[in-house]
C-alpha cells in the first residue's frame, strides 16, 4: 500500500469550498452572461422545429451543394436528412442540430481568436498547450459538476460542456495553419506596407483557411460525440433518446437514435470537408 502523506479529504474540502464560494459570488453574473447563448439555442430550435421538413432538407442540401458544387453530395445529404425523418426522430434531430449549430458557432468564435493569439505569441502558446491537453483528456463528467452547480441542469451547461470538449482541436489547427504560412509571403505583404491586422486578414487567414476548416470539422464531430452526455444534464434531442434506450434497456430506441446521430455526423462532416477542400483548391489555383 502506498504511504499516505497527505489527507486527500483536506484537498477535496478546499476544492469544494472554493467552488461553493465561486458559485455564491458569480452564479448570477454568469447566468446573465450565458443567457444570450440560451436565447440563440432556443431561436435555432424554434426555427428548425417550426419550419416545414422539406424546407430544412432543401436548405441543408443547398448548403452542401454550395460547399462542393456537386449534385451527388447534395443528394447524399438530402437522403441522410430524410432518413432521420423516416426513423421517426425528426424533432429530436432538429433539437440536436440546433445544439450543434450553436456549439459550432461558439467554438469558432472562441477557438479561432485563441488560435491566432497562440500563433502570434510563443509564450501564450506555451501556457495554452497544457490547458488544451487538460480540456481534451479530462473526463467531461468532471467539469460538468461545477457547470451544474452554477446553472443547474439545462441547456446552458450542455452547451458549455460541449464547447469545452470540442474547441481544443480548432484552437490547435488554427494556430498550426497560421504558423505554416510561408515566411516569404509574409515578407512580401510587409514590403507592400501591410500592418499586422492587414497581414492577418488578407494573407494569413485566407492561406490558413483549409486548416481552420479542418478544425471546425473536428470540433463539430467532437460536439456530436457529446450529445448523449449533454442529454444527462437536461439537453433534449437524439442523445436523450439514446439515454432512454439505456435506462429502459430498449435496444431498438437506442439503435435508431444512434443511427440518426451518425447521419447528422455525415451531414456535418461532408459539408465542412467540402468547404475545406474548396478552400484548398482555391488556394492552389491562386498560387
Amino acid at each position: 500500500m502506498f504511504p499516505e502523506m497527505i489527507d486527500p479529504r483536506v484537498f477535496r474540502g478546499v476544492v469544494d469550498d472554493s467552488i461553493e464560494q465561486f458559485v455564491i459570488q458569480w452564479a448570477t453574473s454568469l447566468e446573465e452572461f450565458f443567457y444570450p447563448f440560451l436565447q440563440l439555442l432556443n431561436f435555432f430550435e424554434s426555427v428548425l422545429l417550426n419550419s416545414p421538413w422539406w424546407l430544412v432538407v432543401g436548405v441543408v442540401s443547398a448548403a452542401a451543394y454550395a460547399s462542393a458544387r456537386k449534385l451527388s453530395l447534395a443528394a447524399l445529404i438530402a437522403v441522410a436528412m430524410l432518413a432521420i425523418g423516416f426513423l421517426g426522430l425528426w424533432e429530436d434531430g432538429m433539437r440536436t442540430l440546433a445544439l450543434m449549430l450553436v456549439c459550432t458557432l461558439v467554438a469558432t468564435a472562441v477557438g479561432v481568436p485563441l488560435g491566432i493569439l497562440m500563433s502570434w505569441s510563443n509564450r501564450f502558446r506555451a501556457v495554452m498547450l497544457p490547458v488544451l491537453d487538460i480540456m481534451q483528456t479530462m473526463p467531461s463528467f468532471v467539469y460538468l459538476i461545477p457547470a451544474i452547480m452554477l446553472f443547474g441542469p439545462g441547456k446552458i451547461p450542455a452547451v458549455l460542456a460541449t464547447v469545452v470538449y470540442a474547441v481544443p482541436p480548432l484552437i490547435r489547427l488554427t494556430d498550426l495553419g497560421i504558423r505554416q504560412v510561408d515566411d516569404e509571403i509574409i515578407e512580401a505583404a510587409q514590403s507592400f506596407g501591410a500592418n499586422r491586422m492587414q497581414k492577418l486578414f488578407w494573407v494569413q487567414i485566407p492561406l490558413a483557411l483549409p486548416s481552420i476548416m479542418a478544425g471546425i470539422n473536428q470540433a463539430t464531430m467532437m460536439a456530436l460525440s457529446m450529445v448523449v452526455i449533454a442529454s444527462m444534464i437536461g439537453a433534449q434531442g437524439l442523445g436523450f433518446q439514446v439515454l432512454q434506450g439505456i435506462t429502459r434497456l430498449e435496444v431498438g430506441r437506442g439503435l435508431m437514435a444512434g443511427l440518426a446521430i451518425v447521419l447528422l455526423a455525415v451531414v456535418f462532416d461532408r459539408i465542412t470537408q467540402a468547404f475545406g477542400k474548396r478552400a484548398q483548391a482555391h488556394l492552389h489555383t491562386n498560387s
